[in-house]
């Protein structure tokens, strides 16, 4: 039984020490030479900070010896809090003041002085090279458990104030062992990173390499700024698996990419984090016909994704792509005022109950009870489940269809009006790259926010009212060459509530 994640990452390294593990274009980290630096790192920290479970800061850039960095926590029985540097210096301190770490470790050169009151601070380069000790490293993983925490990952914010969701190992072995089930993982995977590693979507590029001993390949950042070169460099290192934001995907489908260059060595994409437009979905499928496609649904909170869609047709403009069943050792229901929705078409909260749930937020006790809370169908014995604040409803296959956030849902004109239904029909235009709908109580205005590469606010309104009721059509529309994005490369809606809702438009 293995109850410490670090096991898979031994296990492959002890099968393929010639590997590549990991790679950023730049180096390239093979499995035998991970695990040394591993068995250096680890015995250190653990040393250094003469206890177990604390947890260490990791200063992150889009390098393989960052991930390793991570790993190494992991080993030493303590768990690690992924950071970007470049942050701004009061998200940091808050982060900083809400975690208190043991320990700051950098890799690399940094790109402003870290604004932290002094703590112990280490450099990767330094503690990795020093002696391994692969025996201490053992020891390390043994006493441990699976519920022990792994992570902390820190919330975008974009539905509230940023929160640091704790992961144990027992929910990234369930991850791994549930989607090496659903997808057939064999080791020949080669992952096209895209996730920062303070993004959750990365956790599963790296844990599921690790368990199979496939390889990442950290792109760049700079190549999404340049998609041609992007899908160049991806064929040239052999990717074959991507799991991306549906944002990514997005990008490379509205600036016309596959007209150009295919990245034809894909074998599997998997998306998620927000909606991905049909139209989007069907351009990669019409240039990627031999690649298998899926949509994953699922918060932080519930360690990556709870349900999961094999797309299997095209489908139409303006038609919701299903995010389907959920995995295996994980339940997934929809309630409503305590009672459980089963008939197709009524939408309810989502709710997720197994495994996967994480621990709760970090040193927010208050919070952690009011979203991880008693399971209401259960009451005879302790069950928490995870309130995931999105509606869903089934459809007449048995699969969930997102239909947005449960405080997405208004009051306009006397109606009822969800904004995930707005945004799902002005998404299904041609002219539209991307969009974001969003209510200001205050003036009773429903407000459109789209991308598109030229304006054309009336040609928009004036499609919507083929699809729409009139009092679900817009009342002021917002042109964008660029729509905010947060660092997870979801639409910022909060920057846009602060910069159009404070005054009068």
């Amino acid at each position: 039984m293995i109850f410490h994640a670090m096991t898979y990452l031994r296990n492959s390294c002890a099968r393929h020490p010639d590997k590549p593990a990991l790679a950023d274009g730049g180096d390239t980290i093979t499995y035998g030479r991970l695990w040394r630096q591993v068995c250096a790192a680890a015995p250190w920290i653990s040393a250094a900070l003469k206890a177990r479970r604390r947890p260490v800061f990791v200063c992150i850039g889009r390098r393989a010896d960052s991930a390793a960095a991570l790993f190494s926590v992991a080993c030493s029985g303590c768990f690690y809090v992924p950071i970007d540097p470049s942050l701004p210096d009061k998200r940091l301190l808050d982060m900083f003041q809400t975690v208190r770490p043991a320990l700051v470790i950098t890799t690399g050169p940094l790109p402003k002085p870290l604004p932290f009151p002094p703590v112990l601070t280490a450099g990767w380069a330094d503690i990795s090279a020093g002696p391994a000790y692969p025996d201490v490293v053992e020891d390390l993983l043994a006493a441990g458990t699976d519920t022990d925490p792994l992570y902390c990952i820190f919330t975008s914010g974009s539905t509230g104030v940023p929160k640091g969701v704790l992961v144990s190992h027992r929910s990234v072995i369930d991850m791994i062992e549930q989607f090496c089930a659903a997808f057939g993982f064999d080791g020949s995977e080669v992952f096209g990173n895209q996730a920062p590693f303070d993004f959750d979507v990365s956790v599963k590029d790296l844990y599921l390499s690790l368990a199979v001993g496939g390889t990442v390949q950290i792109l760049e950042k700079k190549l999404f700024l340049a998609p041609r070169a992007l899908i160049e460099r991806m064929e040239e290192r052999r990717v074959n698996t991507i799991i991306w934001a549906a944002s990514a995907m997005k990008l490379l489908s509205a600036l016309r990419t596959f007209d150009k260059v295919v990245p034809a060595g894909l074998r599997r994409v998997m998306f998620s984090g927000e909606v991905l437009p049909a139209k989007v979905l069907n351009d990669w499928m019409d240039h990627l016909p031999n690649t298998r496609f899926f949509n994953l649904y699922g918060p932080t909170e519930i360690t990556c994704n709870c349900t999961w869609y094999p797309v299997t047709r095209r489908f139409a403009n303006g038609e919701a792509i299903p995010i389907g069943r959920s995995f295996g050792n994980c339940r997934v229901f929809l309630l409503d005022g305590g009672r459980e929705i089963t008939a197709p078409g009524q939408p309810g909260e989502l709710c997720v109950r197994g495994s996967c749930l994480a621990l709760g937020y970090y040193s927010r006790p208050d919070i952690t009870r009011t979203a991880f809370c008693q399971n209401p169908l259960q009451p005879d014995w302790p069950e928490p489940i995870y309130r995931t604040g999105d509606l869903a409803q089934w459809n007449g296959d048995g699969d969930l269809v997102y239909v947005g956030r449960a405080d997405s849902q208004v009051k306009h004109m006397g109606h009822r009006i969800e904004l995930g239904e707005v945004e799902l029909a002005v998404n299904a235009l041609r002219q539209v790259d991307s969009a974001c709908c969003l209510y200001w109580e205050e003036k009773e205005r429903l407000c459109l926010f789209y991308q598109a590469p030229e304006q054309d606010d009336r040609g928009v309104l004036n499609a919507l009212k083929k699809t729409l009721p009139d009092y679900m059509i817009p009342n002021r529309v917002y042109y964008f060459e660029r729509l905010p994005e947060n660092r997870t490369g979801k639409i910022d809606r909060a920057a846009l509530r602060a910069q159009y809702f404070t005054k009068e438009t």
